[in-house]
């Protein structure tokens, strides 16, 4: 089973603001060093209460209009129940109903099989939680 299940925890600092930080360099590293040319699927797991991973474009200011999304839907005030941590940290914990804390995607041939402008990231608007952990696993 070594062969055809891998995996790799990245230790990601997102720093005291809101954060999409792209994986996607660390994801074909990642398959260069287990996929062997193997077809299969790559897995992004973040194994927290207050971040998620998307699939989207970024550098062309969709990492900064999705945050600024997810401050209109879930803005930074008083109104939630969950109230420890920074005003509105509840809000955090509500994001991954929204950007869930996982991705599957394809690999063929041993690379991530992405369309031309998607990257993978981590979104993180938990400004208390700065250390992040992401699990890579290929299954191949």
């Amino acid at each position: 089973m070594t062969e055809t299940f891998r995996t790799h925890v990245l230790d990601v600092s997102t720093g005291t603001s809101e954060a999409v930080y792209d994986l996607t360099r660390d994801c074909e590293t990642f398959l260069r060093a287990v996929a062997a040319g193997r077809d299969g699927l790559l897995n992004v797991f973040v194994p927290h209460a207050t971040a998620g991973v998307a699939v989207l474009e970024t550098g062309a200011g969709s990492d900064d209009d999705l945050l600024a999304a997810l401050r209109d839907l879930l803005p930074a005030d008083d109104r939630w129940r969950h109230r420890h941590g920074s005003p509105g940290h509840g809000r955090d914990h509500v994001l991954p109903a929204l950007v869930p804390p996982h991705a599957t995607l394809p690999v063929l041939g041993g690379r991530l099989e992405l369309g031309t402008w998607q990257s993978v990231c981590l979104v993180d608007t938990n400004r208390d939680n700065p250390d992040r952990q992401v699990r890579l696993t290929f299954l191949g």
